[in-house]
């Protein structure tokens, strides 16, 4: 260890080795649990070691193919999905992803996915429905003298992967700026039925845990010093599109404060990840609001924005997803977000009953919607996986509204987002609430079926799909069949198969 060295439990810097041997502690089938979430606070010098372990074990003759079940936070970056999937190294990968390669894996067959919702993955983990956990790979920001972890630029599953995993192996990055320490708030209360107790947490601001990470130092096999930055791509800058979008979703919001349904400071805001999203975040901070709340997954440029101007008072995440910009911003102003900012495990940043408490206003994208509200937001034309449901369906069936948002059209206007069936279903009509897309905002709170298919075709369909959408919808009211939800069962994944056969729905 040097004299800058962050690791100063002694016993841990013992165990100090190089990427490539801490890779041979790693054995084919394991089960391991990896950091990382949004392209932050993932480890970033083992998976490619890793990778070169797969590659050359893999180009012997009669080797037998050499893989490893992966689990996270939430998606990573290429140095730990792209370059394991490059090599076949992936089996089974849970619970996001958002990785090109792993993505053309997933929909060729050749690696098996599951898509979880990303409150419910420590559970199941605990539960033991997924298995033993093998071995977890976590990027810390330090380790101190007693051998509790600093947590890096995101917590994801941490605790718990280091809570199940037999071994233990810790990437030091000292590339994360050392003023993290003291931002997070790991809460050490869950526990599995029938031993639950409420989570007290009644403000975003609550703090309700430690700031480290517990350790046992006798399950840590490697330590690997680091000094790597997270993925960082840029954000776009936001378009007329992602900009209607938003004018859209601020007057709704102006409603209802004049309506007395939401308070001036509105209520605790998720977003997803994004330009629609980041567009929202930037007509809030240009609107008349104050001391708005965060209770969401990942802190994006926009919140940053946000927090220095006064627009948010505090911000409750699990993670960063912030750009090269907004990373310098964050590291050279650390001092002023310190006591802004919480970064929280994602069984509680994502936990149903505190996004039911607080009232979240959670606002995320969606692929397709059909005419009753449906909503996909995984899937390409019914099979193919895009990125994954990651933390939408918690706060969407628990926040107090549940806003979806999307372009009207993709690939050029040859898709159309409103269609007369989803074709796959990720969230119910049952838990949206809003649709918005460039054209207009649907309000489908205390509407039947045939009322939302109205507002959602007038509201939210491009021009060009419009009149089919019409079309459809009263050909379907007319058929003599189901009034309830009217549906022409023959016709309504005709969109779909047209798009698949010609390229244009």
């Amino acid at each position: 260890m040097s004299d800058t060295s962050r690791i100063l439990c002694p016993v841990l810097g013992q165990r100090i080795m190089s990427a490539a041997e801490a890779a041979e502690l790693i054995p084919a089938g394991a089960n391991v649990g990896m950091s990382g979430f949004t392209g932050a606070g993932y480890p970033k010098a083992v998976p490619g070691a890793l990778a070169e372990r797969i590659r050359h074990l893999n180009a012997q003759p009669n080797a037998k193919p050499f893989r490893i079940n992966v689990w996270t936070g939430a998606s990573t970056a290429p140095e730990l999905d792209g370059v394991l999937a490059e090599v076949d190294g992936i089996e089974m990968r849970l619970p996001f992803q958002s990785d090109p390669i792993c993505r053309s894996r997933i929909n060729n067959g050749t690696m098996d996915y599951v898509d979880y919702h990303l409150s419910e993955v420590s559970q199941y983990a605990w539960s033991g429905f997924l298995g033993k956990m093998d071995i977890a790979l976590i990027e810390v920001a330090g380790i101190r003298e007693d051998g509790s972890l600093i947590p890096s630029s995101s917590i994801g599953n941490n605790k718990t992967w280091i809570e199940q995993a037999d071994k233990i192996i810790l990437e030091v990055n000292s590339k994360q700026n050392a003023k993290l320490e003291g931002m997070h708030d790991i809460y050490y209360g869950t526990a599995l039925p029938p031993n639950r107790k409420p989570i007290m947490l009644t403000d975003p601001a609550d703090r309700i845990g430690e700031q480290y990470l517990a350790c046992p130092p006798e399950k840590v096999i490697a330590v690997v010093e680091t000094a790597a930055a997270d993925r960082n791509s840029p954000f776009k800058p936001s378009d007329d599109v992602s900009k209607r979008i938003a004018e859209h979703i601020l007057d709704f919001f102006n409603k209802e404060i004049e309506l007395g349904r939401l308070p001036k400071e509105l209520l605790p805001i998720q977003s997803g990840v994004g330009n629609i999203p980041n567009a929202v975040l930037e007509g809030l901070d240009s609107g008349p609001y104050k001391d708005l709340t965060a209770f969401t997954e990942v802190i994006q440029d926009g919140m940053l924005k946000m927090l220095k101007s006064g627009t948010l008072k505090v911000a409750s995440a699990t993670a960063f997803s912030l750009s090269p910009d907004g990373i310098k911003e964050f590291d050279d102003n650390i001092d002023f977000y310190r006591d802004k900012i919480i970064l929280r495990q994602q069984d509680i940043s994502n936990h149903p009953e505190l996004a039911r408490r607080l009232g979240v206003i959670a606002m995320n994208g969606l692929i397709e919607c059909d005419l009753y509200g449906n909503v996909n937001s995984t899937h390409i034309m019914g099979t193919r996986m895009m990125n994954g449901i990651g933390g939408s369906g918690d706060f969407a069936r628990n926040g107090y509204l549940s806003i979806f948002v999307s372009p009207s059209t993709a690939k050029d206007g040859a898709i159309s987002a409103i269609v007369p069936m989803v074709s796959h279903v990720d969230h119910t009509e049952h838990d949206v609430k809003i649709i918005v897309t460039e054209q207009g905002l649907a309000d489908l709170r205390g509407l039947s079926p045939r009322q939302r298919a109205h507002e959602i075709i007038n509201n939210c369909a491009h021009p060009d799909f419009r009149p089919a959408l019409i079309d459809y919808y009263e050909r379907a009211l007319h058929s003599g069949r189901g009034m309830h939800t009217p549906h022409l069962l023959e016709e309504a994944l005709s969109w779909h198969q047209r798009y698949e056969e010609t390229g244009q729905m």
